[in-house]
This record gives C-alpha cells, structure tokens and sequence, in this order.
C-alpha cells in the first residue's frame, strides 16, 4: 500500500451463531447488530437492533435488516419481526412480507397480503 492509500472499509455482514446477533463490521469494528432468538428450526424472532452513534445514517441499519432478513430466507425460516426497525423495514419493502408468516402478521402490523 503506498502512502496516501486507504484501506477499504466495505460493511462485513456476518451471522455470529455464538451471540444470536447477525453483526456488521465497518473498518473491523462491530458498526452494528441485530439480536435475535431462533425458535427451533422453523423460525427466527428478531429481537433488536442497534447501531453504535459513530455510524449512525450510513444506512448500517439496513443493511442489517436486509442481510437477517436474506439469511432467514436461505435457510428457510419464517421471521417474528419483534424488533420495531425491522418490522418498520419489512413494511417499506413488502417483497420480505412472505417471510412472516400470514397468520401472525397483524400481530406485528403487517398487511395481511402484499400489496
């Protein structure tokens, strides 16, 4: 690297199992997370979401919800989105309704149907 380089600081998304929190890690420090509980092997409930003040609007939040809610669809799960950013998301982006299921949505505010 020569000098006046900077290293890129692409967003790292991971699902750290040990911690049941999907991460994202900007420059190789944890920018944010979202808690959740794996309800057997059918569902997540995805808990909370936080991100830390120096990487507040980048979009970090999102990109949160996205990857969770893209890995539940890879594997298959039906999402409790009990996390209000999330259910707020899901609700911005209906083409993610599918993932909760249609019995438990007006539980969380969702359309019954998309849209």
């Amino acid at each position: 690297m020569e000098a006046g380089d900077t290293p890129a600081e692409a967003p790292v998304l991971t699902d750290n199992e040990a911690a049941s929190k999907f991460e994202i890690r900007v420059g190789g420090e944890v920018a944010g997370y979202i808690m959740y509980h794996r309800r057997g092997s059918r569902q997540i409930n995805l808990v909370h979401t936080e991100v830390g003040d120096k990487f507040q609007g980048a979009g970090i939040a999102g990109k949160l919800a996205r990857f969770a809610l893209d890995t539940a669809r890879q594997e298959h799960l039906e999402v409790l989105p009990s996390c209000p950013y999330v259910r707020g998301w899901i609700a911005k982006h209906p083409d993610y309704l599918d993932l909760v299921p249609e019995d438990r949505r007006a539980e969380f505010g969702l359309p019954a149907a998309q849209p």
